[in-house]
């Protein structure tokens, strides 16, 4: 029997609507990885938190027309590296699926939907290029609570300095920057979503895949966009995070009188995090700061290269175990 292999592209997940934003919430801080603490006590927390926050997020989310466009971002990237597989491997049976860990699709959703299509062989594929405790193992780790009945997994942990995925931002990059004039005295700022410090400290190769990363793009980068901070974003709660933050890297941009082209470097898909913390709030805090000009690289999104990137990736992943 002919091989179908199944390629699941994961990501976080958003709300669909503005109903669904608390129990988006509730879910996302249920998860252990998120909030280290037994149950019930973190289910309580969990939902302590997400009503607390419910009112602001439904105002950030109403920014982007009353739902997360992370789905429908990660079905064109799903789309785009099945139609690469198709070409690249024309010869062989593969489907690709979309799966979110805290929101729909759902993980057991599609699990049913892969063992109804058939497939022989299952590659986890994550929209999150680099490692964390916090996103893929905790996504491969809730797949395998499940997954029981359903053939046998290939997962694939990061790709932080993977030569198509460097090159993707490096295209982005330059392509923005040169369409805003080229300016001089520019300093770029790469952003990532933010960790607790004791999430590092217990080990998570994070924050070292960020700077793996960001090392990679310096060194394509043209003369004239070297001068480049790693900062983190979107901080919550009491404990002490990785820095320094993306607002402490915009002051000392602002400090210094330099132009900001702020980069996501974490984040593949327009979701709140880049168009409402980055697009609106941290833009009104570098005109605060007194940058007087602030562009923001688009996320990779369907980039080409960041689509080989993922795609090559599921074609070695075919490979293990063959022969």
């Amino acid at each position: 029997m002919k091989e179908k292999t199944a390629i699941v592209l994961f990501n976080l997940g958003g709300p669909d609507r503005l109903e669904s934003v608390r129990p988006f919430l509730r879910n996302l801080f249920a998860d252990k990885a998120i909030i280290n603490l037994p149950n019930p006590l973190r289910c309580l927390l969990a939902e302590l938190i997400s009503r607390r926050r419910e009112k602001t997020s439904r105002l950030n989310y109403a920014h982007m027309g009353g739902k997360s466009p992370i789905l429908k971002e990660s079905k064109k990237q799903s789309e785009a590296v099945q139609n690469y597989l198709h070409n690249a491997l024309p010869n062989e049976n593969i489907k690709c699926f979309v799966a979110m860990r805290y929101w729909s699709p759902e993980i057991q959703a599609v699990q049913k939907n892969i063992k109804a299509w058939g497939a022989t062989k299952i590659i986890l594929l994550p929209l999150y290029p680099q490692f964390s405790t916090t996103t893929t193992g905790s996504f491969i780790k809730e797949w395998m609570k499940t997954s029981k009945d359903i053939p046998c997994e290939v997962s694939i942990l990061e790709y932080a300095d993977d030569k198509n995925f460097i090159q993707a931002h490096v295209n982005k990059i330059t392509a923005f920057y040169k369409k805003h004039g080229s300016p001089k005295n520019t300093r770029i700022i790469m952003s990532a979503h933010g960790l607790p410090e004791k999430t590092i400290n217990a080990g998570d190769p994070y924050q070292k895949h960020i700077e793996k990363s960001c090392a990679a793009i310096a060194k394509k980068l043209p003369k004239g966009l070297n001068n480049i901070d790693i900062a983190y974003q979107s901080k919550v709660g009491p404990l002490k995070w990785i820095g320094p933050s993306t607002l402490e890297a915009l002051q000392k941009a602002g400090n210094d009188g330099k132009i900001v082209l702020l980069v996501p470097i974490a984040f593949v898909s327009e979701h709140i995090e880049t168009l409402v913390e980055l697009d609106i709030d941290y833009k009104q805090k570098a005109k605060e700061f007194g940058i007087k000009t602030y562009l923001r690289v688009p996320a990779l999104g369907v980039e080409p290269n960041y689509i080989a990137c993922l795609g090559n990736l599921a074609v070695r992943a075919m490979k293990e175990g063959r022969g």
